[in-house]
């Protein structure tokens, strides 16, 4: 985390010393992370072996499956934002819907869970309307003050054009500003209003620590490449096994028959005398195996996310499928705070615009509901519903069923067909034959 004092203004040389800092932070870290992501790791970088000796080079991306199986559990389901107030609702959905935000929240997790944290950028577009953009720390980083509650200062990204040169732009609570890297920054505009009350940007984390969820387990991943490629090469080195023969010796010609026929043919007495046999190294494929088994073990169980691909995990349900998801359930309980607190600001900000139309205090009866993406008994989710009428609501009960979306919706639904189908009558038109 970059921390500065509490009133420092932005300078050129401010924004050249803290980019020189993230940069740093880049080439030391990120970069790491994104290439495990995208199956480039260190084997493929390791000092290539004689010409005459087996080298296979065989990574196995645990990091692309370990993020995506977890952003699936997280927010494969999408999250559902409602409001009691029915325009700060439509509003909301019209949000969503004209910045596609499903599949921003979706892109946002996966970042989050690659580098740690990521970051989430609003803006007014030509159309006067709020949008919403999500960044990579790779693009882009936020600048706190030095108090304990770690208040926003200044928010920076940057890119580079076609021609390779930098470009960028930084914001604080009031005003946004544009900059070129021309050997050292300056200033390409004058300072622009942005309208949001606050820096207009959210830092969204996977932890407080900010550890990418297979961070900690990328030595284990790098050793189980090691171990898989060598064995890769041991198949080679015994298919590819030289020819020892002592007693007799061959000519150039005779080695060509025997490779073309495959048959060995001394003919004498002292053919007993004579040594045919391949050279082999020692078998260590049991050493191999369990060293293999043993790393892809460790990787699933420091890591926290399932292995949703062993043969024995698809036998599970009911509550032994629960328990063999605990980890990851807990992986994404934490996530879930750490988005709900990004997600109450992303909407305090946003409201605190006067484009948005909606009160400023509008953003605290949101609420988010988040579904973690588990195979849903939809029998047992009818029964527990049916066995909690009378006590609880109904709008209790349709929240049990996964098949429903929206809550709200469907009690609509519900009470528009017994308004078509009731008739004048003291007695409840809604019993069921326990009732009776």
């Amino acid at each position: 985390m970059f921390r500065v004092p509490t009133g420092t203004v932005m300078t050129t040389e401010l924004l050249g010393k803290y980019m020189a800092k993230h940069k740093q932070e880049i080439s030391e870290r990120y970069q790491k992370l994104q290439d495990a992501y995208e199956n480039k790791y260190e084997i493929s970088r390791r000092e290539k072996k004689a010409d005459w000796k087996p080298d296979n080079r065989i990574p196995v991306n645990f990091a692309k499956y370990i993020v995506d199986t977890m952003n699936g559990f997280f927010i494969g389901i999408p999250i559902k934002t409602t409001s009691d107030d029915q325009e700060i609702s439509e509003y909301l959905e019209f949000l969503d819907q004209y910045n596609d935000q499903d599949d921003n929240n979706a892109e946002l997790s996966k970042v989050c869970s690659i580098y740690g944290s990521g970051f989430e950028m609003y803006y007014v577009d030509g159309m006067g309307n709020i949008g919403i953009t999500y960044l990579s720390p790779m693009d882009a980083f936020m600048i706190y003050d030095d108090s304990i509650l770690e208040r926003p200062m200044f928010f920076v990204r940057h890119y580079k054009d076609a021609d390779n040169v930098e470009h960028g732009s930084w914001s604080d609570g009031r005003v946004v500003r544009h900059f070129i890297n021309r050997g050292s920054y300056q200033w390409v505009d004058e300072e622009k209003i942005h309208g949001f009350d606050g820096v207009p940007a959210t830092e969204y984390l996977e932890n407080k620590e900010r550890i990418g969820i297979f961070e900690s387990v990328l030595p284990m991943i790098e050793a189980h490449h090691k171990a898989v490629s060598e064995k890769a090469n041991d198949v080679d080195y015994f298919a590819d096994a030289y020819l020892k023969i002592l007693g007799a010796k061959l000519e150039a010609s005779d080695l060509e028959v025997l490779r073309r026929n495959r048959v060995i043919n001394f003919e004498g007495t002292d053919a007993l005398n004579i040594v045919v046999d391949f050279l082999q190294k020692p078998n260590g494929d049991t050493t191999q195996e369990n060293l293999i088994n043993r790393l892809e073990k460790l990787i699933f169980q420091i890591s926290m996310v399932a292995n949703i691909s062993d043969e024995n995990f698809g036998t599970s349900s009911g509550i032994a499928l629960k328990y063999k998801l605990q980890g990851m359930s807990n992986l994404a309980k934490t996530k879930e705070r750490k988005f709900i607190s990004g997600m109450n600001r992303r909407y305090k900000l946003i409201f605190s615009n006067p484009v948005s139309g909606m009160r400023e205090d509008a953003w605290v009866n949101i609420k988010y509901k988040f579904t973690q993406n588990i195979p849903a008994n939809t029998l047992d989710e009818a029964q527990t519903a049916s066995q909690l009428s009378g006590i609880v609501s109904h709008e209790t009960q349709l929240g049990i069923l996964s098949a429903v979306d929206n809550v709200k919706e469907e009690l609509e639904r519900i009470e528009k067909e017994q308004d078509q189908e009731g008739y004048e009558t003291d007695y409840p038109t809604n019993r069921t034959a326990e009732d009776v």
